[in-house]
C-alpha cells in the first residue's frame, strides 16, 4: 500500500523541473507512504514517477520506483497482489531479485503485456513507462479499491493516487456541474467524473495507454455478469460460498506485518474477523471498533465485544465525541479528496487513527452489502413490488423472488426507516422499477428550497442511472440483481474511497476480502430467491457462516451502518453547532451558486430525521470547496 504520482510532459524538458514537480505532488500525499519514498526521471526529463511507501511485503528490498533489468520498463504501483506467490512460480523463480509483489507485477507485464491484469487477484493502481514504445501503461483493479486520478493540462499528463496531488498543476480550478448533480442526487459521482473540472478518475476494471500530448486510451478488461445458475442446488451454493470466502480471507492475510480487523458490530466485518482469527488462531489478534458517547443508538461496541470475547480477540474501542468532530472534520474532508457517501467517513477516520497506533494492515467488510443484499432499501423496494404483484396477479412472472406474505416477518428491519417509507410512498407508488429505485436513492428531492431552482440538472444523471440499472450484464427479470448491481457499480466505489482515504490518512492499509473477483463472479450467479428468500437481508451469507458469529450479531435486525449523532449535537447546541454555523454562515458559503437564498441551519435540521444527511452534504461540500477550489 502506497501513494503514487507521476507526469508525462508533452515534450522533453529540464529534468530538474520534473524533479521539482514530482516533489510538489508527492508532498501532498506523503501520509500514504510514511516508510520511504523514491523518484525516477527519464534522461530527457519528459517522464517522472514518484512513490511513497507503506512497507507491507518484502520490507527490505521492495522499494519503488522499480526498473526492469533491461531498463525498458519502470513501474510505480499502489496495492497488493495477493496471489503474487503463485504468479512468481508461474513466471519462474529465477527471474526475481526481490520478494516483493511489485517485481511480480513488473515481470508479469513483461511476459503478458496488458493481459497481466486478468491474472491479478488483489487491489491495484499501476503505472508502467515503456521506454521503447514511448508510452505509459495505466491499470486499476476490478472494483476501484485503489484510487487513480489523472488530468491533462497545458503542461502535460499527470496521474496520482489522490486528487489533491494534481491541484498545483491544473490550468484552472472549477466545479464540474455534471458531477455536482450526481453529488446532490447520490452523495457520490458516477463514472469517471470528479467534482473538480478537468480531473478524472480512472474507471474501475480498465487499463489504458498514454502517449505524450494525447488523452489516455482506455479499455475495460473485466465485468461481472449476472448470469443466474439454475442448475445447482442451494447446498452446492452453500459449500461453494464457504470455500471461496475462506480462501479469500486466507489470501488477504498474507503480509510481513501484523494483520487485524475492523469490527463494526455487523455481520460483514464480524464474519471476516472471525474467519481471519481462524487463519491465525494463535497469538494476539487485534480488532477495532468506534462508538459515540451519545447513547446506545450510536454505540455498537457491545456487539463487537461479544465477538471479541468469543474469539479471544484484543478489542480496541475508539470513544468518539463532539469535540473530536470539531477538531477533525476539516482534516476528514481534506483526506477524502471530495465529499462522498455520508458522514460515516468521520468515525472511520477516528477508528483508523487508533488502528494506526497499533498495526499497519486491517481487514474491512466493504462489499458484503452490495454482493449479498444487505441494505434495507432493497426490502423497501421489494415490499412495494410484492404488493403490486399481488394486486396485478403477476407475482410469478420472474420479477419477484418473494411473496408479500413471506416478506412480512422481516419488515421489522424497517422500524427505523419510517421517514424513508413515508417519503418513498408519497409519490409514484407502483411505478416502473427503475423509476422507483431512482426515487429511493435520489437525495436531491429532500433538499427542497435549500438548493437554487437551477442549481442542478438531473436529466443526464437519471439517464446515466438507467444505463447502469439496466446494464447489459444484468438480467431484466431480477429486481434484486438490478438494485444490487447499481449499488455495486456506484455506491461501492464511493465507500471504497472512504475506506482508502480514512485508513491511508493514518498510514494503514485496509483490505476488503469480500471483493475477491472469484467470489464476486460466483455471487452474481446465485439465484435471487436463494440470496433473498422471504426478504431476509444477507440470508445466504448468514446461513452459511452462522456458526462463526455470536447470536447477538447473527440475529440483529437493527444494523444501521455507522450512525453519527451530528443532528443531535446541532439541535442541542454546542461546539459542533457553533463551528457549522460559522462555516455555513460565512459570506462565501451563503453565495454559492447552487444554494437558494437564506440558507438556515434550523431549516435544514427541521427537514430531516436524526439520521438525515442534508446538513452533512452541505457542510462537507462547503469545506471541500474552500480547500480544493477557493485556495490558490
Amino acid at each position: 500500500m502506497c501513494g503514487i504520482f507521476g507526469l508525462l510532459a508533452d515534450r522533453a524538458r529540464e529534468p530538474g523541473r520534473t524533479a521539482e514537480q514530482l516533489q510538489t505532488g508527492m508532498e501532498r500525499i506523503r501520509h500514504r507512504g510514511p516508510d520511504g519514498s523514491g523518484q525516477w526521471i527519464s534522461e530527457n526529463g519528459q517522464v517522472g514517477m514518484g512513490h511513497l511507501r507503506l512497507a507491507i511485503i518484502d520490507i527490505e528490498t521492495g522499494a519503488q520506483p522499480m526498473q526492469a533489468d533491461s531498463g525498458r520498463y519502470s513501474i510505480v504501483y499502489n496495492g497488493e497482489i495477493y496471489n503474487y506467490l503463485e504468479l512468481r512460480k508461474e513466471l519462474g523463480e529465477g527471474l526475481f531479485q526481490t520478494r516483493s509483489d511489485t517485481e511480480v507485477v513488473l515481470q508479469a507485464f513483461q511476459r503478458w503485456g496488458a493481459d497481466c491484469v486478468n491474472k491479478f487477484r488483489g487491489m491495484f493502481a499501476i503505472a508502467i513507462w515503456d521506454a521503447v514504445e514511448q508510452r505509459l501503461f495505466l491499470a486499476r483493479d476490478r472494483f476501484g479499491i485503489k484510487p487513480l486520478y489523472w488530468a491533462k493540462t497545458s503542461q502535460g499528463f499527470y496521474f496520482a493516487s489522490e486528487v489533491k496531488a494534481l491541484l498545483p498543476f491544473l490550468d484552472q480550478r472549477s466545479v464540474n456541474s455534471a458531477a455536482l448533480s450526481d453529488y446532490f442526487t447520490f452523495q457520490f459521482c458516477l463514472g469517471e467524473k470528479t467534482l473538480i473540472g478537468g480531473v478524472w478518475q480512472m474507471p474501475t476494471a480498465h487499463f489504458g495507454y498514454v502517449t505524450p500530448g494525447q488523452e489516455p486510451q482506455l479499455q475495460r478488461y473485466w465485468e461481472v455478469h449476472y448470469e443466474v445458475d439454475f442448475d445447482h442446488t442451494e447446498q452446492w451454493f452453500t459449500e461453494r460460498l464457504r470455500e471461496l470466502l475462506e480462501d479469500s480471507v486466507r489470501m488477504h492475510m498474507r503480509a510481513d506485518v501484523e494483520v487485524g480487523s475492523y469490527v463494526s458490530g455487523g455481520v460483514d466485518s464480524s464474519l471476516l474477523a472471525s474467519l481471519a482469527r481462524g487463519v491465525r488462531p494463535d497469538g494476539p489478534f487485534k480488532a477495532f471498533n468506534g462508538r459515540f458517547m451519545d447513547g446506545l443508538d450510536f454505540d455498537e461496541s457491545r456487539y463487537a465485544k461479544a465477538l471479541a470475547d468469543e474469539q479471544n480477540m484484543q478489542l480496541h474501542v475508539a470513544n468518539i465525541g463532539e469535540q473530536d468532530f470539531v477538531d477533525n472534520i476539516a482534516k476528514v474532508i481534506w483526506h477524502l479528496d471530495q465529499p462522498t457517501a455520508g458522514p460515516g467517513s468521520f468515525p472511520q477516520y477516528m477508528v483508523s487513527k487508533q488502528v494506526g497506533q497499533h498495526i499497519k494492515v486491517v481487514l474491512g467488510g466493504q462489499g458484503g452489502d452490495e454482493i449479498f443484499g444487505g441494505y434495507a432499501r432493497y426490502l423497501v423496494a421489494y415490499f412495494e413490488q410484492c404488493i403490486k404483484g399481488a394486486i396485478d396477479g403477476s407475482l410469478n412472472n420472474g420479477n419477484y423472488v418473494v411473496s408479500y406474505e413471506s416478506i412480512i416477518p422481516n419488515l421489522e428491519t424497517l422500524r427505523q426507516y419510517k421517514p424513508m417509507l413515508r417519503e418513498f410512498w408519497s409519490s409514484g407508488l407502483f411505478g416502473e422499477r427503475d423509476e422507483r429505485y431512482w426515487r429511493l436513492v435520489n437525495r436531491a428531492n429532500t433538499f427542497g428550497s435549500i438548493l437554487a431552482p437551477d442549481a442542478i440538472d438531473q436529466r443526464a444523471t437519471f439517464d446515466e442511472f438507467k444505463s447502469i440499472f439496466w446494464g447489459s450484464n444484468v438480467g431484466k427479470e431480477s429486481y434484486f440483481d438490478s438494485m444490487t448491481h447499481f449499488d455495486f457499480k456506484t455506491l461501492l466505489p464511493a465507500l471504497l474511497q472512504v475506506e482508502d482515504r480514512m485508513s491511508m490518512a493514518h498510514g494503514v492499509e485496509a483490505r476488503v476480502p469480500f471483493l475477491d473477483h472469484p467470489l464476486v463472479e460466483f455471487a452474481a450467479t446465485i439465484p435471487a430467491d436463494i440470496k433473498f428468500r422471504s426478504g431476509e437481508l444477507k440470508r445466504l451469507l448468514k446461513a452459511v457462516f452462522s456458526n462463526h458469529l455470536p447470536s447477538a450479531i447473527r440475529d440483529r435486525k437493527d444494523k444501521m451502518g455507522f450512525p453519527v449523532p451530528l443532528n443531535l449535537w446541532l439541535k442541542r447546541g454546542g461546539p459542533a453547532r457553533d463551528l457549522i454555523g460559522d462555516i455555513l454562515g460565512s459570506q462565501c458559503a451563503r453565495t454559492r451558486p447552487y444554494l437558494g437564498n437564506g440558507l438556515s441551519i434550523d431549516a435544514v435540521l427541521d427537514s430531516q430525521s436524526a439520521y438525515g444527511r442534508n446538513l452533512w452534504a452541505l457542510l462537507s461540500l462547503e469545506l471541500w470547496h474552500q480547500q480544493f477550489v477557493d485556495q490558490p
